[in-house]
């Protein structure tokens, strides 16, 4: 019975950040509510997963760093708010044993993302695609932002199975 539901509460960051990309994908926008479902919920799994106290702390510590190095970043136009606060939510969970990967898949994810984008905005590619929801149409428009959030749950979901939490199990 425990063991079902320290599985369970693994589960939320998946769930949390996969969601969290589906809405900036769709809608350019990803809710606080998202990020502050995963803030609320990792002291919850860190504690029934029997977490140490010092790697709860190193990991809230970790999100405080990742949310001002977001805010720069939002700061400086090169993400939005929403994906500011989902770095920061995602850094959280991965924890110190995950950093490292989630910032470097995260990167790649957000590379490839933007390429994928210019060859979808390119005039050759627009007129060959059929019509598609709005929000693919707004997706393939030039001079529209990135979804970024997308990058950043790619990387959080690479990273997460390194992380402290999961390591636990």
């Amino acid at each position: 019975m425990i063991h079902s539901l320290q599985t369970l509460l693994l589960m939320i960051f998946p769930v949390l950040v996969i969601a969290g990309a589906v809405r900036d994908l769709t809608s350019y926008t990803i809710p606080n509510v998202i990020s502050l479902g995963l803030v609320a919920a990792f002291p919850v799994a860190a504690l029934a997963l029997g977490l140490p106290p010092l790697s709860i702390a190193v990991a809230f510590g970790l999100g405080v760093a990742a949310l001002v190095v977001g805010m720069g970043m939002f700061a400086a136009g090169w993400i939005g708010g929403g994906d500011a606060k989902l770095f920061a939510a995602a850094a959280l969970w991965v924890g110190l044993p995950g950093m490292l990967s989630y910032l470097v898949f995260t990167c790649l994810a957000g590379g490839a993302l933007a390429a994928g984008l210019v060859a979808l905005r390119l005039p050759v590619v627009r007129m060959v695609l059929p019509t598609g929801p709005a929000w693919f149409c707004r997706l393939a428009q030039p001079g529209e932002n990135v979804p970024y959030g997308v990058a950043i749950a790619i990387g959080a979901l690479a990273a997460y199975p390194v992380s402290s939490l999961v390591g636990r199990l």
